[in-house]
């Protein structure tokens, strides 16, 4: 199982991105599915999560201005980005909770990518 993150880049505060994860390889399903940052200096924290039955949840500095979903056809998790700040600015990594083909869950990380939000 692999996973392949994009979107992430430089942008100006107050503007937006649409970061993208997806899944390849061979696995019966995808559980939960999240998003998590790491800045410089500091620990790697949660934005995002949501659930295989669509719920979601959020740390209090990003609610209201990103949203996360998911498409299952696509094995995909989306964050949409709006109104970032500068201290949005971090490696952003998804996070996907997988079924293999054994029936094990197992936890695979993308390699992460980098938003830049300049003031």
């Amino acid at each position: 199982v692999q996973l392949q993150a994009s979107g992430g880049g430089l942008v100006q505060a107050g503007g937006s991105l649409r970061l993208s994860c997806v899944a390849s390889g061979r696995f019966l399903r995808i559980n939960a599915m999240g998003w998590y940052r790491q800045a410089p200096g500091k620990e790697r924290e949660l934005v995002a999560g949501i659930t295989s039955g669509g719920s979601t949840n959020y740390a209090e500095s990003v609610k209201g201005r990103f949203t996360i979903s998911r498409d299952n056809a696509k094995n995909t998790v989306y964050l949409q980005m709006n109104s970032l700040k500068p201290e949005d600015t971090a490696v952003y990594y998804c996070q996907l909770s997988i079924v293999t083909t054994d029936e094990y869950v197992m936890d695979y990380w993308g390699k992460g990518t980098l938003v830049t939000v300049s003031s």
